[in-house]
């Protein structure tokens, strides 16, 4: 199976700001393991921002362009320190992908891409894909990580999506604040639910709920399933992965 996971910074990161060491050293056995079974595993990760900004010593996510650039530029390095570290205790091997809006945009350049993921999973590598936040803009932006999750999937022919998220999966309501909303465990019709999203949930991130289906609508219309799981139990991709009922499965028509 060729799999695409997408983590997001509230999984890679602590209350506090500073990454969750633990977290992301679990990840990585996982997806290591997946690896070992068989699998093909192309890694979109979110986190550098968030953890530019905890190296820079900085109070919060920053409002200015600037700034946040150079926040992903010292975040960058961190995050994928901690992967080719983490990922090397079990003999795997990462490489990075950064990408902006035009590198999908265009043809000949969207094709460069693909080439190139598709020569490291024959590699047995382990790529690593992030927006390239250091020098992307709002007309330069793709969006944020599911988008480009989805779009990652539907470019390489990817059999399954996996976004890891801050909470179990799609809700019939908030649940953050609504004690009765009941977890979706599959959605086969997605515009039935799309009044359900939400926006943005977190301090240091930038995809939420709304985001989360609009991927869901990309994959599904590419003949690829979707899962938006909790995050913060990485061994619950080994369900994922064989099929078994974790978080909200969005079921492409095929």
């Amino acid at each position: 199976m060729r799999l695409v996971v997408k983590v997001g910074t509230s999984s890679l990161t602590h209350g506090t700001g500073k990454v969750n060491i633990k977290r992301v050293e679990e990840l990585c056995k996982v997806l290591s393991d997946i690896k070992n079974a068989g699998h093909e595993v192309i890694f979109v990760s979110s986190g550098a921002i968030a953890m530019g900004v905890s190296k820079l010593g900085l109070p919060g996510r920053p409002s200015d362009e600037a700034t946040k650039q150079a926040a992903a530029a010292v975040g960058q390095v961190e995050l994928m320190y901690a992967y080719d570290r983490c990922f090397a205790e079990y003999n795997h091997t990462v490489a990075q992908i950064l990408i902006t809006a035009e590198d999908i945009k265009f043809e000949a350049r969207r094709q460069y891409f693909t080439n190139t993921i598709s020569r490291l999973l024959e590699l047995d590598v382990v790529p690593v894909i992030n927006e390239n936040d250091t020098v992307s803009t709002k007309e330069l932006t793709v969006g944020d990580n599911d988008t480009l999750a989805a779009i990652v999937a539907v470019n390489i022919g990817a059999d399954l999506v996996i976004l890891l998220s801050d909470i179990e999966g799609m809700y019939t309501g908030d649940p953050h604040k609504d004690p009765y909303a009941e977890l979706l465990t599959e959605v086969r019709d997605i515009s039935s639910i799309e009044h359900m999203a939400g926006g943005t949930v977190t301090a240091l991130g930038t995809g939420g709920m709304a985001s989360k289906i609009t991927a869901a609508k990309m994959c599904n219309e590419a003949g690829i399933d979707m899962i938006i799981m909790n995050g913060a139990y990485p061994e619950n991709l080994y369900d994922a992965v064989e099929g078994k009922r974790v978080g909200t499965r969005f079921i492409a028509g095929k």
